[in-house]
């Protein structure tokens, strides 16, 4: 059965002066425990994507779909992950982690021991009492992973996740998503601007069109997970086939084809 499926799914957004329509019948599946990276210009509904995924909002014409169940509203087994974390600032990182389990009023023990187990795969064991503000961007990005892992979701959801970190810090958080997702074997949709970290993540990347967004191309990267994959040839011939398919749709320039 397909974990996430996307069924001729259109959204548009109506404006006080405009409607704007951001997905235009979308058709795309995901098979369970798949990671897949969706990119894309912006503007073409990327994130609109995943907040449908999450049932946060509902499409204006078509369906999404989880495990073959019409997604009406957010599901107890889905992560969503911000760009801006969502983290409390007057809470303590423990707290922070925990506040998913709060919610679903997981019990006091229950609660101790998953959260006590995503910090520690996440590497902020030792941080437990601190608060976000005494963190860096790539242990608050750590932090947000770690809510994700407590619940325990069986689908993962990423809106650029990685996108505010330098490029040393962002290859580390890289791996660590990829360790996360070869221990646990869930099922992983995520967007980014970053080619090669599509190519890194996505066992399949999943180009979208200008708005308004629909699937575009699709390509398949069985590499993707192997022991350095970075360095490989396939790897770097994946990433110079999204640059032509992405400068033959016109959303970035010819002359960066070519660019490291």
């Amino acid at each position: 059965m397909t974990a996430l499926q996307f069924d001729s799914t259109s959204m548009t957004y109506e404006g006080s002066d405009r409607a704007v329509r951001a997905l235009d019948a979308l058709a795309l599946s995901v098979d369970p425990g798949e990671p897949v990276a969706v990119i894309g210009p912006s503007g073409c509904g990327k994130s609109t994507l995943l907040l449908l995924a999450a049932g946060l909002i509902s499409p204006t014409s078509g369906s999404v779909s989880v495990d073959g169940e019409p997604v009406d509203g957010p599901r107890r087994g889905t992560a969503l992950i911000l760009q801006d974390f969502g983290l409390l600032p007057w809470k303590t990182v423990e707290a922070n982690a925990a506040l998913g389990l709060t919610i679903r009023r997981v019990s006091p023990a229950e609660l101790r021991e998953r959260t006590s187990e995503a910090l520690e795969r996440v590497g902020l064991a030792d941080f437990a009492h601190s608060y976000p503000a005494e963190l860096s961007g790539g242990m608050r990005q750590r932090l947000a992973l770690a809510r994700a892992v407590a619940l325990d979701a069986d689908i993962l959801l990423m809106d650029e996740p990685l996108s505010a970190l330098d490029a040393l810090k962002r290859e580390e958080l890289q791996d660590v998503l990829l360790d996360l997702w070869k221990r646990r074997g869930h099922t992983q949709v995520l967007v980014t601007h970053s080619i090669e970290e599509a190519v890194f993540l996505g066992r399949r990347v999943v180009v979208m069109t200008p708005r308004p967004g629909k699937v575009s191309a699709v390509v398949d990267n069985p590499g993707m997970g192997s022991e350095g994959y970075r360095v490989t040839t396939e790897y770097f011939e994946t990433v110079k086939r999204l640059r032509h398919i992405l400068a033959d749709a016109g959303v970035m320039a010819a002359a960066d084809v070519m660019a490291p």
